[in-house]
């Protein structure tokens, strides 16, 4: 016969509604209480009726996730890290992608694609920050990126002023001073690329540097970095070191200074950001800004959690900042170990935000 939550609780020597705030994550249990109890469940291969547990509730044990790009390493990575985090928690995600349509994110948030989730985590790149309270209509939301939302909507963010600036640092540490930027997005409403370059020129100025030039791009991938390090190196005056806004950027540049025959990292100090495993397999490996992606998906659905339970429905939305640190490798002058483990961190240290 299938075990029952008595049954746990009898092994476990704890009363059935703390088997029960442990299994479904309600409320919190003491860490030793809560081994105890995951114990029991383990031996007697005890397993929740998750559906009608939720039937029961009122809620469909579903919560969305939406990303602008599921292609792309950082938010693929990102939308694996959440659906494990919400599986642990016992949630089925459903996972929808926007490519950065206003339309799409709207009609998302809205309701009108008719989902029934009981709550969503969403990374916005239209979707103004007054907009999301409205659109969502009480739904419970957090929200990821720089697009701090209004009212009782949680927001878990990187720093990135502070993680830009540490870039810039990290570039003039190893002795360069002719710098350029490449990731601006001008265009773009969701303010990534404007905070980076805030921080980027923070970094140079500490220095009584400023950028030798920052080159707009279309996206965040490959073939832009490419196309834009090949209009930094017609520049007069050849600039020895560049910040690129994303890892992607940084390995499209990577191929065109091979091809061009610019040595890095003699000749030009290349760092990225976002930490992708592509970047610690390229060679040379690449220096980048890694941004904490397990404690992102962690507090995002934590808040979530807590959120559509209805423990923190009356108070303010929580703002969570992530912290970040420099990895330096090959591509600045790092230590010489391809595909290995992560060098030390830039001088100045891992920034916290």
């Amino acid at each position: 016969m299938a075990a029952r939550l008595k049954d746990v609780a009898a092994l476990a020597g704890v009363s059935v509604r703390t088997v029960s705030n442990v299994v479904s994550n309600a409320a919190p249990v003491a860490p030793a209480t809560r081994a105890r109890v995951m114990a029991a469940v383990e031996e007697l291969g005890y397993r929740p009726n998750l559906a009608a547990r939720n039937l029961r509730q009122g809620r469909t044990g579903l919560i969305g996730v939406v990303v602008p790009e599921i292609h792309s390493p950082y938010f693929g990575a990102l939308a694996g890290l959440l659906i494990d985090a919400a599986r642990e928690r016992g949630w089925t995600v459903l996972l929808e992608r926007t490519g950065g349509r206003p339309d799409l994110e709207r009609r998302l948030l809205d309701g009108s694609e008719g989902h029934q989730v009981d709550g969503m985590i969403v990374s916005p790149w239209s979707t103004s920050p007054a907009e999301l309270a409205s659109l969502a209509g009480g739904l419970p939301l957090v929200v990821l990126g720089e697009l701090a939302p209004d009212g009782a909507i949680d927001h878990v963010a990187l720093d990135n002023v502070a993680a830009a600036r540490d870039a810039a640092r990290h570039l003039v540490a190893g002795g360069r001073r002719r710098v350029a930027a490449i990731g601006l997005q001008s265009e773009l409403g969701h303010g990534t690329a404007e905070l980076r370059a805030e921080g980027f020129r923070q970094g140079l100025r500490e220095s009584g540097l400023s950028p030798v030039a920052e080159v707009e791009v279309a996206d965040l991938h490959r073939g832009e970095g490419a196309r834009a390090l090949r209009e930094l190196l017609r520049l007069p005056g050849r600039i020895d070191a560049a910040f690129c806004f994303s890892d992607e950027l940084a390995l499209g540049a990577l191929r065109v200074a091979a091809e061009e025959g610019v040595r890095v990292p003699e000749d030009l100090a290349l760092m990225g950001f976002d930490d992708i495993e592509d970047g610690r397999f390229a060679a040379p490996s690449l220096t980048t800004i890694a941004p904490d992606r397990e404690q992102i998906a962690e507090r995002a659905v934590q808040c979530l959690t807590e959120r559509v339970l209805g423990r923190f429905e009356a108070l303010p939305g929580r703002r969570i900042v992530v912290p970040h640190r420099v990895l330096r490798r090959e591509s600045t002058g790092g230590p010489v170990s391809p595909g290995a483990p992560d060098g030390p961190d830039a001088p100045d240290g891992p920034g916290r935000g």
